[in-house]
């Protein structure tokens, strides 16, 4: 079912740098569900190019200058690596332009670094920072789906940086896209982000190169793998070109929950152990605590 939108919105020009699963995804439906009159695209791996515009995720491919100068709103969807540089690069061009009435967002994982880059440019009003939290394990064009943001919550950093227009505009925008807005300042997403988020996908990825590991003795491991175990490793398939420098950027927050998860398995390992199983019993109940936050 075709999601509803506002209808007082005037379709405008949306700019969508870097193709993948989320700029695909928004892409797509900002389209069509009429926020955009008209998707352009920018993606410098020529596959990932014609595959956007066979999927139609875009309207056109173009340069990156060609994006910023046509579009209202440029939506920058790269490795917060690369879209540190970007963003700034972006503002560089509307300040040089004389460009009033544009705007730029990200919708990167982590937000205290880039946010720190924009934070004193003349232009910082005309940004808006942004995490949608929705997305897959799996990347590129390929990936981009509708409906990937129906209900998720879209967090806002620093959102008293940006003009009110700027931040109307981009509400509408994600309004658009049926998500609810949470508004924090950055470097408290950071932390958020690393416990709900981050661990998640450094976990997967030990668990993956533990059992990767056994199987080179134990052939039928994967045989035997349930729902459970898929479940779990899932998040393991995820791209190193976008956690790579995920990781780097909230590297100090990533590394005191991974402290704590450590702490957390040798709680297990000493109780397993020493087969002491009330204790085994109390850390489970205590775990099962999360059932009254996620049902």
């Amino acid at each position: 079912m075709e999601a509803e939108h506002n209808s007082n919105i005037t379709p405008t020009t949306v700019g969508v740098i870097g193709l993948g699963l989320i700029g695909g995804s928004m892409a797509l439906d900002l389209k069509t569900r009429g926020f955009a009159s008209k998707v352009l695209g920018v993606e410098k791996d020529p596959v990932s190019a014609e595959a956007a515009l066979r999927l139609g995720l875009v309207d056109e491919v173009v340069t990156l200058e060609k994006c910023v100068l046509a579009s209202e709103i440029t939506v920058v969807a790269v490795p917060v690596g690369t879209a540190v540089k970007m963003v700034c690069q972006i503002l560089d061009t509307f300040k040089e332009n004389g460009w009033k009435d544009k705007i730029v967002m990200d919708v990167c994982s982590t937000k205290e670094q880039i946010n720190l880059s924009t934070h004193y440019h003349p232009c910082r009003t005309q940004y808006v920072s942004t995490h949608p939290m929705a997305g897959t394990e799996y990347s590129g064009p390929w990936a981009a789906m509708p409906n990937l943001f129906d209900g998720r919550a879209c967090i806002f950093a620093n959102p008293e940086e940006s003009s009110p227009r700027a931040l109307g505009r981009v509400e509408q925008l994600y309004d658009t896209l049926n998500m609810r807005p949470t508004y924090m300042n950055a470097s408290a997403h950071d932390v958020h982000t690393a416990y709900v988020s981050h661990i998640s996908h450094v976990t997967s990825f030990a668990l993956a190169l533990t059992v990767l590991d056994k199987e080179k003795d134990e052939k039928h491991i994967f045989d035997l793998a349930s729902g459970g175990f898929s479940s779990t490793v899932r998040l393991a398939k995820s791209s190193a070109a976008m956690w790579v420098p995920i990781l780097s950027q909230n590297r100090d927050n990533v590394l005191q929950v991974i402290d704590t998860y450590i702490d957390k398995m040798q709680q297990f390992r000493q109780a397993i152990s020493e087969y002491d199983t009330d204790r085994i019993e109390s850390l489970i109940k205590e775990a099962n605590r999360i059932k009254k936050i996620i049902r």
